[in-house]
């Protein structure tokens, strides 16, 4: 599944939740770095307006769909993927860490947060080393100095995987500055991921999660901030569904002409 956005195509490139686990452990065994990015309607209202967003999501190298818009707007185009959410891939890709032996740090929201979800992930994951946990101060700056500093940091320490919990655009962007200056260390942007582990938010209870309502859940906990964004993701579904479409309309073309 893929998204044309100004003059950028940027690619679901991970269908599944399975293919995902298999890339992440072949590079941490090798250990070799990479970036993660789980996409949803949000990013995608935030890449038209932000050329740097555009610029950081173009260099990672593995992209999920997190979000059952993305999964339907996938089907819609006949090219389908599964719902892979980044909050629900923590535990598993800090398994995969702990069975190769490599360092994890976390990075993002505060350090009382970080404390409880290195706490939460250990008591999950056996023989896991929560290495390095930086809770970066209020108006960080992922091109920063600071945000130098710290990519130099988990590169010396030998960090083998950093789950990021900035929030869109900081943690995909300086995932992508990781990409050249922390080459070994594999980028995980996660948002709220750790926050659910540390108990510090609530995510929806699963039966909300199976009626593909937890939009609606995290609304109503907090409307004045999430309402004008998830009405901006509303506009955004018609425009996304017509250029869908024209991918299943393309595809259609191509094996017509194949055959021919």
């Amino acid at each position: 599944m893929q998204f044309t956005i100004a003059d950028t195509t940027l690619a679901v490139n991970v269908p599944h939740a399975a293919g995902l686990l298999s890339a992440v452990r072949e590079r941490l065994a090798l250990r070799q770095g990479f970036a993660l990015a789980t996409i949803n309607l949000d990013h995608l209202v935030k890449l038209r307006s932000d050329p740097a967003f555009r610029a950081a999501y173009a260099a990672q190298d593995f992209v999920v769909a997190d979000g059952n818009p993305i999964v339907w707007l996938s089907r819609l185009a006949r090219r389908p993927v599964d719902l892979v959410p980044g909050s629900a891939m923590v535990a598993p890709l800090a398994r995969l860490a702990a069975q190769a032996g490599v360092k994890i740090a976390l990075l993002g929201s505060t350090q009382e947060a970080l404390d409880a979800a290195a706490e939460a992930l250990k008591l999950e994951v056996r023989g896991l080393d929560v290495a390095l946990t930086i809770a970066p101060p209020m108006g960080f700056d992922p091109a920063g100095e600071e945000a130098t500093r710290y990519l130099r940091m988990m590169e010396t320490a030998g960090i083998g995987l950093c789950f990021l919990a900035l929030g869109a655009p900081k943690q995909e962007i300086l995932a992508a500055r990781g990409r050249e200056l922390a080459p070994h260390v594999g980028f995980a942007s996660i948002g709220a991921g750790l926050d659910f582990l540390a108990g510090t938010q609530v995510r929806a209870p699963d039966w909300v999660q199976n009626m593909a309502m937890e939009w609606a859940w995290r609304m109503l906990g907090d409307p004045r901030r999430l309402v004008p964004r998830y009405w901006a993701c509303a506009k955004l579904l018609p425009d996304e569904a017509r250029k869908a479409l024209a991918l299943r309309n393309a595809r259609k073309g191509g094996t017509a002409q194949n055959l021919l």
